[in-house]
């Protein structure tokens, strides 16, 4: 049984999306790294944290750096601005959380050894570690709203097809019957959901290329090289307002497609590529209570609030 969390009396919920942070071993850039998160969560006061995935860097490095040694501490590190504060978070896990010295299992487990996660490792049935929703109560307790969070994995299962991972198509059953189990018949309309996964969908190219949409593209769209039909499902279930995503750090942008709003957080870690000049920063979601859509800005590692990102219409030339 999902996790449920509740609206504030005043009918808002606000969460804080922290994204690719590439936490090694508490280097000087992590510490900037839990610097800016901790300057984030007490300016936002958020009612949840969502880490979307690279949360932990374990790949190899160039010669002269050092890998993350220890995976399980540097992951109680990452996340422990918003434990120690014990603010509910969750967290879906991206390409580099676990390449080499821990398994996406014992990385689970210890995320569930936190005490203030709503993280589950999720059906063990379907592909993936971390499938699973979290319910959000009006502050009259009725269900007011739905997250769901997704594995999308990390190198491509098929030989022949190379590049980045997708989810896979026994995920989006779960997906499709969770939203169903959510958003029963007799209900008048369902409740609106967001979606959270690290690797963008192909459609976030789409959006780019055909919506005007706000903020930067600074680097492609690193979706896998395949749709695997994800968003598709998200429109057919129609209860989904709004997916969000990391993975390409120097992207920030959000559009509208289908009525379905593709945003990318904020890059948030120090110890990972960036751009000269692209502050890192983090995304911050606010539901209302009784309300379809949501409201998004961005807060940055000098404390400035970024409320409203520059235009992109279609045909625009600089990307």
């Amino acid at each position: 049984m999902s996790h449920q969390l509740s609206f504030r009396q005043d009918g808002t919920f606000t969460i804080v999306q922290f994204t690719d942070l590439h936490w090694k071993n508490g280097e000087p850039e992590d510490l900037r790294t839990r610097a800016l998160m901790e300057m984030t969560l007490d300016a936002e006061q958020p009612d949840m944290v969502v880490f979307t995935g690279d949360v932990i860097y374990t790949g190899h490095v160039s010669p002269g750096h050092s890998e993350c040694d220890q995976p399980a501490q540097a992951f109680r590190d990452a996340v422990s601005a918003a434990e120690e504060r014990g603010i509910p978070w969750a967290v879906v896990f991206g390409n580099h959380d676990t390449e080499n010295r821990i398994t996406r299992e014992e990385l689970m487990q210890v995320v569930l050894n936190h005490k203030h996660t709503v993280a589950e490792s999720g059906p063990k049935e379907i592909t993936g570690e971390g499938n699973y929703s979290v319910e959000l109560m009006d502050a009259g307790g009725k269900p007011a709203a739905n997250l769901y969070f997704l594995d999308s994995g990390n190198l491509s299962p098929l030989e022949h097809i190379p590049y980045y991972n997708w989810v896979r198509r026994d995920q989006i059953d779960w997906l499709v019957n969770e939203s169903a189990r959510l958003n029963p018949v007799n209900q008048a309309s369902k409740l609106p959901a967001l979606a959270f996964f690290h690797i963008p969908v192909p459609e976030y190219q789409e959006v780019w290329d055909k919506e005007t949409c706000y903020g930067n593209k600074y680097e492609p769209v690193c979706s896998a090289p395949v749709n695997s039909g994800l968003f598709t499902a998200l429109l057919e279930m129609g209860d989904v307002v709004g997916t969000f995503c990391g993975h390409d750090h120097v992207n920030d942008y959000y559009g509208d497609l289908h009525g379905i709003r593709l945003c990318y957080g904020r890059s948030s870690g120090y110890n990972t590529y960036g751009r000269e000049g692209f502050k890192r920063g983090a995304r911050v979601i606010r539901l209302t209570a009784g309300e379809t859509g949501f409201a998004t800005w961005l807060r940055l590692e000098d404390g400035s609030v970024v409320s409203e990102q520059p235009v992109h219409h279609p045909g625009d030339d600089e990307n």
